[in-house]
């Protein structure tokens, strides 16, 4: 399998055609606004470095690295999804929360953004 260079990946990214993006999640499903939108694109961005470096370390350990670099390089990416984490987190609390709080479902709002806030101190 032949990859393409990253700047060809950029241009073609860059190329397609924009689709609109929905956020769905426990009986919502509306669209994301073009902020939040240029948000989500971010966030994807960062995840696909995430998924790079998840990657590099599987070549690391293909060409039997030090294995210290590559704990190094694992302890990175942990703390790379938890930072990703932690932003959709607060973006969800910003958006999706409050306005279950504004439309008078706040109470399952909230007991589900507690789950998901005990699964990140556990």
């Amino acid at each position: 399998m032949t990859s393409r260079p990253r700047a060809a990946k950029r241009a073609a990214a860059a190329a397609a055609p924009a689709v609109a993006v929905h956020h769905a999640h426990a009986g919502h499903d509306h669209p994301i606004a073009p902020r939040a939108d240029e948000h989500h694109a971010a966030l994807v961005k960062r995840l696909n470095r995430i998924e790079g470096q998840v990657r590099g370390i599987g070549r690391m350990l293909a060409e039997d690295r030090y294995c210290v670099d590559i704990l190094t390089q694992v302890s990175a990416v942990r703390s790379a999804l938890d930072a990703l984490g932690l932003e959709l987190l607060e973006h969800h609390l910003h958006g999706c929360v409050q306005q279950a709080v504004k439309s008078g479902q706040g109470e399952p709002a909230i007991d589900e953004a507690m789950h998901v806030i005990r699964q990140f101190a556990g």
